[in-house]
């Protein structure tokens, strides 16, 4: 751990417990309790994921989202040790979700991969383990290949190594489909939704069939990954999120930050939302959008962003050459741009 870090480490281990109460877990049910807000680790650099993992929980999170594909889990697993271990927590008082990646959706492999994540880690189960696309990689092919995973993936709830089970990226008929030949209803659904991409039919669907949402990219095209440069003219192309007037004036009467903001009104939807960041100021900084109080003006006006803009970030199913199938709409019949170029490292 960087030295740099240790005076905040010291001040974050003695206000981490009082800040983590703010935390009201998603429970639908007595087994289930996601904290609503989580740490994301996708696109974090290995050379200091360990310390933003640190000191996200450090900062009150309880709830952390990895995934194989993000090539970084020793390094979160790290992190994960260090937290733990300043704040004298155990394992069972934090949220780990992981997903399995494309390349091992053959039956057989489905474990593997999930041996892989735990042992990458440094962990005994995970709370969530999710089948992050409905597409497998096998031989060098993609295809859109699910069923089968998923009940390679049923089979484990009973070895104890995961406590539940969740898709990601799945759209309506895949996700109808998914439910209609399987025992096992998914817990979670993780995808793509901020103000830009509301998909509030597909939500609303979700909360009817008892299926919870995690929102990835809740802060839209504050990703630079995105590409999208403040200052772009082009009118067709939605104003960073963050810099986005709506939000801006919301946030100075409101006294909060323009990211606390747009988390708030995510939290508001009753979805998890999973910021990230390599930034301690951002880190925290995003953990206080639990306390940033939205009247429901202001989450109408935030809601009307979506009316004139509707932009989806991250689709590479035209990179993984599934661009003709029906693959990543939604209820409003949203088709993602390809590619972002995001390859491997997909949300």
């Amino acid at each position: 751990m960087p030295s740099t870090y240790l005076t905040l480490i010291t001040f974050l281990a003695l206000s981490s417990h009082a800040a983590a109460d703010l935390q009201i877990p998603i429970v639908p049910s007595s087994q289930l309790s996601m904290p609503p807000l989580g740490f994301g680790t996708w696109n974090l650099d290995t050379s200091n994921v360990s310390t933003a993992v640190s000191t996200a929980l450090l900062s009150g999170y309880r709830h952390l989202d990895c995934a194989a594909a993000y090539n970084n889990q020793k390094e979160v697993g790290k992190g994960i040790a260090h937290g733990l271990a300043e704040l004298g927590l155990e394992r069972g008082d934090i949220w780990v979700t992981s997903k399995l990646w494309n390349d091992h959706h053959e039956p057989s492999k489905v474990e593997e991969g999930l041996d892989t994540t735990l042992n990458d880690l440094g962990l005994e189960y995970l709370d969530l383990f999710l089948m992050h696309w409905p597409v497998a990689s096998i031989q060098g092919t993609n295809k859109i290949y699910y069923l089968e995973t998923w009940h390679a993936m049923e089979n484990l709830l009973a070895k104890g190594k995961v406590r539940h089970i969740g898709v990601s990226n799945f759209d309506p008929h895949q996700l109808n489909l998914l439910i209609a030949h399987s025992a096992t209803k998914p817990a979670f659904h993780q995808f793509e939704t901020h103000p830009y991409l509301q998909q509030s039919a597909w939500v609303q669907w979700h909360k009817t069939h008892g299926i919870n949402v995690t929102a990835y990219s809740p802060l839209a095209n504050a990703n630079p990954i995105y590409n999208s440069p403040s200052g772009n003219d082009d009118e067709d192309e939605p104003p960073v999120l963050l810099e986005n007037e709506v939000v801006t004036n919301i946030a100075w009467i409101r006294g909060c930050t323009p990211a606390q903001v747009v988390l708030a009104w995510g939290l508001s939807r009753g979805t998890s939302v999973i910021p990230k960041s390599s930034h301690a100021g951002r880190i925290r900084e995003n953990f206080g959008s639990l306390k940033c109080v939205l009247q429901q003006g202001d989450l109408d006006e935030i809601t009307a962003l979506g009316k004139k803009w509707v932009k989806r970030y991250n689709n590479p199913s035209e990179s993984w050459g599934l661009s003709s199938m029906r693959a990543w709409t939604t209820l409003e019949g949203v088709v993602g741009r390809g590619g972002c170029g995001l390859g491997r490292k997909s949300g």
